[in-house]
């Protein structure tokens, strides 16, 4: 299959059975989509807390993730600063993973999802079957390594020039790369109140969705609640949505063709946290972005 055209529903796309997140998990915890989570031990939980400044850049990124190991693979989950304690580590390592998905706190849930998912349907099979078309980001300096990434996310965009493109989770170097492509970015972010080059950050993002002809929203939305209204509104307005996913990168791939057009998922190890050559899955719907 040639990478570059758009790659067919894949057999994880669970989204027409599961129209929301926690039905999602409702649908996993039955076994609908693997082994019963019940059976299954989430043998190590990770707190990771880090700070980021880009050369030239004059933002300071302070990213929390909790992390679940299952088996072979790893789930993530951003969060909010002071939402999970580094004892949740002491707490929930070992646990039952059915005991997460239904009693944890919100983020560590989608981590524990996000890990049974990638275990189940591991992104690089389906990089294998031609699903999923394998991008490497080069090794190198953090900037080079975020200017490839995102350079590969603004890939995904099929748009006209001048498009304004919602983006929901500001990193300077997508914004640069969404003007590369021709757009015109709606910034929206909770934390940041201005891009690098000054542009205005809105924190309402109901505006930017009312006025966005395509969206690019992070993997964070799955971790703040906000995933379910986006999905549901780019849905009912027909415009396209990409997910650039450290967070929930499996759980955002089960909602490709069903409001999910197009998907960057990256797994951990996350871009940041090595120099070395790593990849990301960018997923396509036809006739999605």
């Amino acid at each position: 299959m040639n990478p570059t055209s758009p790659l067919p529903a894949t057999a994880t796309d669970t989204a027409a059975a599961a129209p929301t997140v926690d039905a999602l998990i409702e649908a996993v915890l039955a076994g609908e989509h693997g082994p019963l989570p019940s059976e299954l031990v989430a043998t190590s939980v990770f707190w990771i807390h880090h700070g980021t400044r880009l050369a030239g850049g004059d933002t300071t990124y302070l990213n929390q993730y909790v992390l679940v190991r299952l088996g072979g693979s790893f789930g993530g989950c951003a969060f909010e600063a002071g939402e999970i304690a580094p004892s949740i580590c002491r707490d929930s390592s070992g646990a039952p993973l059915d005991v997460l998905l239904r009693e944890a706190p919100r983020p560590l849930r989608i981590a524990a999802l996000d890990a049974y998912l990638c275990e189940t349907r591991p992104h690089r099979a389906a990089g294998e079957a031609g699903e999923a078309e394998p991008i490497a980001l080069p090794t190198g300096a953090p900037e080079v390594r975020a200017k490839a990434r995102d350079a590969a996310i603004a890939g995904l965009l099929d748009i006209e020039e001048g498009a304004e493109v919602g983006l929901i989770g500001v990193v300077n170097p997508l914004v640069e790369a969404i003007r590369e492509r021709g757009g015109q970015p709606l910034p929206c972010d909770f934390n940041l109140k201005a891009t690098q080059w000054g542009d205005p950050v809105t924190d309402d993002m109901h505006e930017v969705l009312e006025r966005a002809e395509a969206v690019v929203a992070t993997g964070m939305t799955l971790s703040n609640g906000s995933f379910d209204t986006i999905l549901e509104r780019c849905r009912s307005r027909g415009i396209p949505l990409i997910v650039y996913a450290q967070t929930g990168s499996a759980v955002a791939r089960a909602f490709l063709g069903s409001g999910v057009t197009a998907l960057s998922a990256e797994p951990f190890p996350f871009s940041q946290f090595s120099a070395e050559e790593t990849v990301l899955y960018r997923y396509r719907t036809v006739g999605g972005a």
